[in-house]
């Protein structure tokens, strides 16, 4: 397991930019309004090969205007928990604060190394404000400025010198999981049922969630990447620059993961919305699960299950391949189902065919099934490769492949389905072209040399 460094202090303090200058990513949602961050936010660094974990967390300060600050409070006190070194990052502009002496109150309680740096510091005038953070009783202060990089390289040197030594981590395969939906239909409540603890804030308030928080976890000795995602609303709907912003990374989250599930909410039942979250998923080539949260909270019958399901694939009728569960989140019903069909999704969506059964079924699917003429001349299907998983992507080769009518295309996708097992998932089929009558094109080229040949030959008799 890799080392854990925590990032603390009080409210804009800049740990959201410091944890994206560690990583060097933009995965961290950054802005100038106090309270962004309130979930625990994981991502990977690396110093002088030595590689650990970075957690950025919440403003941490005792007011009672903001109904989430326990809440959030509560995920610092676990990231200092679940971390081996900390650091306390303290805002230069603004100098000490009550603030501070709240998160020195709280470091002083555990024994794990920490690294205290004043962040802001662009101009060497402000190195003045340093004296005042000594007041806590403190040994070294680092000066740094986040968002350009001053004095960086130093403040990790320290803080690789107090990390334990990694252990040898086992390669192996992740599963890339992202978690999508409306807002308030049990993201995070399923996050933090997998997980089984308040891993991110749940609260019916929807918007809770406003960053996409990656989390590892193991789940039947298998490496997954869970993915929680701020609620995607309609675009009318969306007014607040941090609620596009959310939604931003809501969208990236999507097209970094192997598979989408889609949550939707049982007891509002399948809504335009959910439909329009779910194209985003399959414009992606994603795999996608459908899970149809709180169904503890459905009045049952007979044919619910089915209304549902036949509701669902009416309405998005193009994706009607991916497995559809019913769950409750909050009690833990099915939610380790799942993870079954996971397994099963994640098998097809990886899949590789070797191009000899490829062209075996598209042979035998053109003999059942003859395309239609084009311009009055038959099409001729050559020869068929894969190039590429994570969806399985197709390539095969036609002497005319704008006369391939979508209709028949469609009927050769579902040739590959039920020949390769493939029902689960998304399926990429594209038609390239190539000369019928001459082969490759170095024979087409020769051919046409012989014949100009020919034709002067009997220009000169």
């Amino acid at each position: 397991m890799k080392p854990v460094v925590a990032i603390v202090g009080r409210p804009n303090a800049g740990k959201s930019t410091l944890f994206n200058r560690l990583t060097r990513t933009r995965d961290a949602l950054v802005d100038s309004m106090a309270g962004v961050t309130r979930d625990r936010h994981y991502g990977s660094a690396s110093f002088n090969d030595v590689d650990f974990t970075v957690i950025d967390t919440g403003g941490f300060y005792f007011t009672d205007s903001d109904q989430f600050v326990q809440k959030t409070h509560d995920q610092v006190r676990y990231a200092i928990e679940d971390a081996d070194a900390i650091i306390a990052l303290f805002d230069g502009t603004q100098g000490v604060s009550p603030h501070d002496h709240d998160i020195m109150d709280l470091l002083r309680a555990s024994t794990k190394p920490v690294i205290f740096a004043v962040n802001k510091m662009d101009y060497l005038k402000r190195e003045e404000s340093l004296v005042d953070f000594y007041s806590f009783g403190i040994d070294e202060v680092f000066p740094i400025s986040a968002e350009h990089g001053h004095g960086i390289y130093e403040l990790l040197e320290r803080l690789v010198e107090s990390l334990p030594k990694a252990d040898p981590e086992e390669t192996q395969e992740t599963i890339r999981l992202a978690i999508i939906g409306r807002p308030n239909v049990g993201k995070s409540s399923l996050v933090n049922r997998i997980l089984g603890e308040e891993r991110v804030i749940v609260s019916d308030i929807p918007g809770t969630t406003r960053d996409a928080i990656d989390t590892q976890v193991e789940v039947n000795g298998r490496q997954y990447l869970l993915i929680d995602t701020a609620g995607i609303r309609r675009k009318a709907k969306v007014t607040e620059k941090l609620e596009k912003y959310a939604i931003v990374k809501a969208m990236d989250a999507i097209a970094r993961c192997d598979i989408a599930l889609i949550m939707i909410d049982a007891a509002d039942g399948i809504v335009e919305q959910d439909i329009k979250i779910a194209g985003y998923a399959y414009e992606k080539g994603r795999a996608c699960i459908f899970l149809l949260n709180k169904w503890d909270l459905v009045e049952k019958s007979d044919h619910t299950f089915k209304k549902y399901k036949e509701d669902l694939e009416y309405q998005a009728s193009y994706m009607s391949y991916a497995p559809f569960l019913t769950i409750s989140a909050l009690t833990g019903r099915r939610v380790p189902k799942i993870f079954e069909a996971i397994e099963t999704v994640y098998e097809q969506f990886t899949h590789r065919s070797a191009t000899g059964p490829l062209n075996r079924i598209f042979s035998e699917a053109t003999e059942l099934n003859e395309p239609s003429m084009f311009r009055g001349r038959r099409l001729k299907f050559f020869y068929a490769t894969q190039i590429a998983a994570k969806p399985p992507t197709f390539v095969c080769f036609v002497n005319y492949p704008e006369g391939v009518h979508f209709s028949y295309q469609r009927y050769l996708v579902n040739r590959l389905r039920e020949s390769l097992g493939l029902d689960k998932i998304p399926i990429r089929l594209f038609l390239r072209k190539r000369g019928s009558d001459s082969g490759s094109p170095r024979r087409q080229k020769r051919g046409g040399k012989k014949q100009e040949k020919r034709q002067g030959k009997k220009g000169r008799r």
